[in-house]
């Protein structure tokens, strides 16, 4: 037998093979041990925004395994422990429970009594519970739990045959049975809630990679009996930040920076840098410094960065709110090597179709991003269920170092570009004051409180759910979907992050109202130019033009036009597989809140950019006329 590789992606030491979660490669089944197995060689990877968030020293990123024959001497990747420990033939259908001291360096568990020795298989069925505990089930148990028999009831011998009887369909085909005694059970039943309770089997609080020396805490949790593979076996938590330079800040001998801020009329325009006495303000100011208009705006940019880039006890503190402010500062900007982005415009003139003239209406800015940098942290994961906020049930954050509490943090650090565009704010306020609008979205916001997945989703679009969270994270999927088609980039190799986050009264915090769209990569280039080219004009006109069309039509319609409530826990309205959801890896909210009744509207209520979409198909009627 050849010499098997097993690798995983850098990224995927993330998501989704990160610390706790389980990989199948040819066969076989592992689960990644915690990071006291990550060797000290590990590459540090800096990111102070996120690490004050999340309370930690540093990250650090898996190395890179050298190819060719340096990789077998190479040692320094994360650590995969083989799960589930029992196996079994697929010939003679026999059970082995493995050890670890029977593993052979790049050789399959095999079978050493059927010829040709076929390799084993892991068993389907393991136990979790919500404490985040995982283990196998107790197959010995389990095939005496129904026996009357009493000496069956009492053995203690391990000499198990997993069976498959062809009278029988599903899981009763399924069955384990004991050679020495002759007792068996089916596997009928094992998903019900609670079915291991009564093997009077209480969780034993280890995880696959525990040493035999680890203190193992009391688990009153009853573990459930679930699929290796299924969806509720593990929940990372991640969390990602973009790289943003440090702003400069206000020099101490800056006098006119000082005077300007100590003008007063500083607090008036600070507080409302948009409303509709901004500009007399600006004048004021700019008159009684002796400075330009210009340079109180810097002088206002500068100290909103400033106070962005700086942790804070803030309650409301949120990564988000920084890089918003850096997206959508007025000027160009080029930051860093790792952050280097560009205004630029939709580029429509005023004897444009009405179409353009209305899309050009709704959109204020567009930059476009050359190079960015994101760090994507793994914080640990919960099992069963996913982990609450602060309150209510659900599924325990177990952390990635499962002995201590952890210093540092698995990352990784991604490459890539990407395009920014942010509504009119003016615009967009008179549309989601509708009263037609905001009932709209207490609908899906109801949804929302009731769902499980609430604390989750308010951390991303804050402590109320605005109409534009819900219209711009819609457009941001059908951004996606058309620069698939367009930029060379697939689906999958694409990324959202929605910035429409409510804040609580009495915030300072600017309203946002955008949408960013990046790709990512794990080498240092991260780049083919594809999306600065799409978000440059005319092609990002048209992108827009385009995806409005398509989102108009879903080959489920009526049935997802006229939805009330689709997707897990009914947080969807017009949106399905056919027309809006996207790959896991794109959305940062799992394909949750999105409808396309807010973006392009219906006879209820009306989208935003409705008005561009029934100008672009009356001037696609016009121009079939004509033809």
């Amino acid at each position: 037998m050849k010499d098997i590789r097993r690798k995983v992606r850098r990224t995927q030491t993330i998501a989704p093979f990160g610390v706790g979660g389980i990989i199948d490669l040819r066969g076989e089944s592992f689960v990644a041990a915690d990071i006291r197995s990550w060797a000290r060689t590990a590459e540090r990877v800096e990111s102070p925004r996120l690490a004050a968030k999340l309370r930690v020293d540093d990250f650090r990123s898996a190395p890179v395994i050298p190819s060719g024959k340096a990789a077998y001497a190479s040692r320094s990747g994360p650590s995969y422990v083989r799960f589930p420990k029992w196996l079994f033939c697929p010939q003679c259908r026999e059970m082995k429970l493995w050890r670890t001291d029977l593993e052979s360096k790049d050789k399959h568990p095999e079978c050493l009594r059927c010829p040709g020795k076929p390799q084993l298989a892991p068993m389907r069925f393991i136990q979790v519970c919500r404490a985040g505990h995982m283990a196998d089930i107790d197959w010995r148990r389990w095939a005496h739990s129904q026996s009357e028999n009493h000496e069956q009831r009492q053995c203690q011998v391990n000499r198990l045959r997993f069976v498959a009887t062809p009278e029988s369909s599903g899981l009763e085909a399924l069955r384990v049975a004991c050679d020495a005694c002759r007792a068996d059970r089916t596997l009928a039943g094992i998903s019900q809630k609670n079915i291991l309770k009564q093997l009077q089997k209480e969780c034993a609080g280890t995880h696959p990679w525990q040493y035999e020396d680890d203190e193992t805490d009391l688990c009153e949790e009853t573990p459930q009996a679930v699929q290796r593979g299924a969806s509720n076996v593990y929940f990372p938590v991640t969390h990602s930040a973009i790289d943003i330079p440090a702003p400069a800040g206000l020099p101490e001998d800056d006098e006119l920076a000082l005077s300007v801020v100590d003008n007063k009329f500083w607090p008036d325009f600070s507080s409302a840098p948009e409303g509709p006495l901004a500009e007399d303000f600006k004048k004021i100011i700019a008159a009684q410094c002796a400075v330009t208009v210009e340079f109180v705006e810097s002088v206002w940019r500068r100290t909103v960065e400033e106070a962005f880039a700086k942790p804070s006890t803030d309650p409301d503190d949120d990564l988000s709110i920084a890089e918003w402010a850096a997206l959508s500062a007025p000027e160009s900007v080029s930051g860093s090597k790792t952050f280097f982005v560009r205004r630029t415009a939709l580029g429509i003139e005023h004897t444009a179709p009405r179409s353009m003239q209305e899309l050009a209406a709704a959109i204020s800015t567009v930059v476009v991003a050359d190079r960015v940098r994101e760090v994507r942290a793994l914080e640990g994961f919960s099992r069963y269920e996913p982990t609450p906020g602060d309150e209510g049930e659900g599924g325990r954050l177990v952390s990635v170092n499962t002995a201590r509490r952890a210093r540092w943090l698995p990352a990784v650090e991604t490459y890539g570009e990407g395009i920014f565009i942010a509504m009119d704010e003016d615009r967009l306020s008179a549309w989601e004051n509708l009263p037609s609008v905001r009932d709209w979205t207490r609908r899906i916001e109801r949804d929302l409180d009731a769902s499980f997945k609430v604390d989750r989703l308010r951390a991303k679009c804050g402590p109320a759910l605005l109409p534009r969270f819900v219209m711009l994270h819609t457009l941001a999927h059908h951004f996606i979907r058309q620069l698939s088609y367009d930029s060379g980039y697939n689906a999958a190799s694409l990324r959202e992050r929605v910035y429409a986050r409510s804040h609580p009264p009495g915030s300072t915090h600017p309203p946002q109202s955008g949408v960013f769209i990046y790709t990512a990569a794990g080498d240092a280039e991260g780049t083919l130019g594809g999306l600065v080219r799409q978000g440059q004009s005319p092609y990002l006109a048209e992108t827009l033009i385009r995806l409005l069309e398509s989102a108009q039509w879903c080959s489920q319609d009526p049935l997802c036009a006229d939805s009330t409530g689709r997707s897990l826990a009914n947080l969807n309205r017009a949106a399905c597989h056919a027309c809006t959801l996207l790959p896991e890896t794109c959305c940062e909210i799992d394909n949750s809140i999105l409808d396309r009744t807010l973006l392009i509207g219906d006879n209820e209520v009306p989208g935003f950019f409705q008005g561009a979409l029934r100008a672009a198909l009356e001037e696609s009627v016009e121009t079939m006329d004509l033809s």
